[in-house]
């Protein structure tokens, strides 16, 4: 059993996708629908531009999600239907991807609503105000307890529920410096600052969520052909007016990649596919469960190698 999963922020590399536009039409044509939805040439910067311009949370958002779908129109053309997996998940900005792959929003909605999240986001807090760390070697409930420590009157929140020794706090920036601190001291093997441009998944996140609130209403969300496991549930949804509030909620959420990740596996999910753009989510899942299989997808090569093994 199978689960396509989609990456998030941080896996944008500037030429991500050119090699599977060229060789095949329909990849292509998902990145002229997005150029054509958001009135510019992002394929442009995606493969020629600056890395610090792709980075910018407005363009990695739309780009990111492009060279998924560009990457799931490869595989069709190969005879590989999103409907090969039993479950689509994404992380954090890769759960819009995975709608669009399962065919509950269209290429040019999912692209419109990532460049208004993305901005969202970034407008929510001023430059320099908020942060992000990554605390590697503790738990989720460690973590968490770290986060309340540090909170001190600010904000400090356990963001992403990445791996089972790797989560990440968001808030203010003086509280997330002293996380790592109190980290450090509860035996974190490392405690770093992200290099983001804003505090995302936490509670200083609500006025992007308000946004999206409005974005997500005017936007036809059909029941996804294959289930998705939502971020903030850990767990499948397939109804319309619940994913769309759950899109909503993911903004302030915590992503809960490692029980997403668990919840696939329990349900019988041996080989994860992580379609898109690096290799992020492929290593996460190997320290999430042994056991399960996860190979990245995302050159002309791995699609055609993806197409002959599935098809044997």
């Amino acid at each position: 059993m199978r689960a396509f999963v989609f990456p998030g922020q941080g896996a944008q590399t500037i030429g991500m996708g050119q090699a599977l536009a060229m060789a095949y039409p329909a990849a292509k044509a998902v990145f002229d629908e997005v150029d054509d939805a958001l009135g510019e040439n992002l394929s442009a910067l995606i493969w020629e531009g600056d890395i610090d311009t792709l980075t910018l949370t407005q363009n990695a958002q739309p780009a990111l999600m492009a060279t998924s779908l560009a990457t799931i129109r490869a595989l069709e053309a190969e005879g590989v239907d999103v409907t090969a997996a039993r479950f689509v998940a994404g992380h954090s900005l890769g759960e819009y991807a995975a709608l669009a792959a399962a065919r509950a929003l269209t290429i040019a909605d999912t692209a419109r609503l990532l460049r208004v999240r993305g901005r969202a986001m970034q407008d929510a807090v001023p430059v320099g105000v908020g942060a992000m760390a990554v605390l590697l070697g503790l738990d989720f409930d460690q973590a968490r307890a770290v986060a309340e420590e540090a909170a001190q009157g600010e904000v400090c929140e356990a963001a992403n529920d990445n791996d089972p020794g790797q989560v990440v706090v968001s808030g203010h920036k003086a509280a997330v410096e002293r996380a790592l601190e109190i980290a450090k001291r509860k035996g974190a093997k490392r405690a770093m600052l992200l290099p983001v441009s804003a505090p995302f998944h936490c509670s200083l996140m609500a006025p992007a969520a308000d946004v999206m609130a409005q974005a997500l209403d005017g936007v036809s969300i059909t029941p996804p052909v294959v289930g998705l496991v939502a971020n903030v549930l850990a767990d499948v949804v397939s109804d319309p007016a619940q994913i769309r509030k759950l899109l909503v909620a993911q903004v302030t959420g915590s992503v809960r990649w490692r029980e997403s990740v668990a919840f696939m596996a329990a349900q019988g999910v041996t080989d994860v596919y992580e379609i898109g753009a690096g290799k992020a989510l492929s290593g996460m899942v190997k320290r999430i469960n042994r056991d399960l299989a996860a190979t990245a997808i995302g050159t002309p090569e791995d699609v055609v190698a993806m197409a002959a093994a599935l098809h044997e």
